[in-house]
This record gives C-alpha cells, sequence and structure tokens, in this order.
C-alpha cells in the first residue's frame, strides 16, 4: 500500500500532479483543498469556517481539518492507498494521520516536496487566479502572507518525516512531464523498499 504525502507551498502543483499520480498509480485522492472549495460553495457550516480563515490566509484549525481526514480515510479505504494533496501541514496533523493510518495497519509511505522558488509560486498563482477565478490567488499580499503561513508553520512538517527517512525533495519546475517523471522515480523507488 502507498500512502503518499505531496508536500509543497501554495502554487507548486500539487494538484496537477496528484491527478496524474492517482492515475498511473490508482491511489485515491484527498484534497483537502477541494474539500473545502466545495463546502464554501455550497456554504455548509465548515465551509462557512474554513473560508473565514481561508479569506486571511490562515490556515483551517487542526481539529475541524482532522475530523474532516479521518472521515474521508473511513469512506474511501482501499488496498492501493492513498495521495494526500494538502494534508497534513502541520506536525499535529502527521501525527494525527499516523494514529488514523495505523488503524488501517498502514503507515505514510514517503512525503515527497515540490520545490519551487517563491517569485515563480507569486506569479503561478496571480495566473491561476486570472484564469480559474479564484479569490485568494487574485490579491498578492495575501499570497505572500500563504507563504509565510507556509514557512512558519507547514515546512516544519518536511523535518517530521525527514527524521522517519520519509522524506523526499523533488524540483517543481521543468515542464509538468518532466515533473512527473521525477515524481514516478521516487515513488518507484520508495515502493521497491
Amino acid at each position: 500500500m502507498l500512502n503518499i504525502i505531496l508536500f509543497g507551498p501554495p502554487g507548486a502543483g500539487k494538484g496537477t500532479q496528484s491527478a496524474r499520480l492517482i492515475e498511473k498509480y490508482g491511489l485515491v485522492h484527498l484534497s483537502t483543498g477541494d474539500v473545502f472549495r466545495y463546502n464554501i460553495k455550497n456554504q455548509t457550516e465548515l465551509g462557512v469556517l474554513a473560508k473565514s480563515f481561508i479569506d486571511k490566509g490562515q490556515l483551517v484549525p487542526d481539529e475541524v481539518t482532522n475530523h474532516m481526514v479521518k472521515d474521508f480515510i473511513a469512506r474511501n479505504n482501499n488496498d492501493k492507498g492513498f495521495i494526500f494533496d494538502g494534508y497534513p501541514r502541520t506536525i499535529a496533523q502527521g501525527e494525527n494521520l499516523d494514529r488514523v493510518l495505523e488503524e488501517y495497519q498502514a503507515n505514510v509511505t514517503s512525503m515527497i516536496a515540490l520545490e519551487v522558488d517563491e517569485d515563480e509560486l507569486v506569479i503561478r498563482l496571480l495566473e491561476r487566479g486570472k484564469s480559474r477565478g479564484r479569490a485568494d490567488d487574485q490579491d498578492e499580499a495575501i499570497i505572500r502572507n500563504r507563504f509565510k503561513v507556509y514557512n512558519d508553520e507547514t515546512s516544519p512538517l518536511a523535518n517530521f518525516y525527514a527524521t522517519k527517512g520519509k522524506f523526499i525533495a523533488v524540483k517543481g519546475k521543468g515542464s509538468i512531464d518532466e515533473i512527473f517523471q521525477n515524481l514516478c522515480k521516487a515513488i518507484d523507488g520508495v515502493s521497491q523498499l
């Protein structure tokens, strides 16, 4: 069973690459961003709460996110595994994911980080904001705050998985196909261990 955390700052290409990895490896996709956007669009209680944090460029509190992830895993458990896109984002969420997966006699196979220069990410996100109409990607100040939150609160998670020998860095710049091939090499390398 493969349980891959696709990691990186906003705009690194996690969503684009997740879709391709899911198709290749048959994994179930858990994207907290997709779940939050669905709930925001449908104005559910979770969506309204999540939106209040997202609009400020802040992370949704762990307890809300953890509950949602545990429920998602229970409803979608399978023998091939998951690709986690946007989760975990904090060490507490990483510890929660470890506990939840242990209930299924599974663990995180690896965290694969897409590494991209911040200025490149700003360009990508502003373009995404225009092309997809995403309000959270149309204001550079909000985008820069998201990077600050990522650097302060999320990037320490890389060390959490590195100490477990489960962290792999992959360059997130280049063509979509080049990045995909690099990700596949990383996944194939850990799946043969």
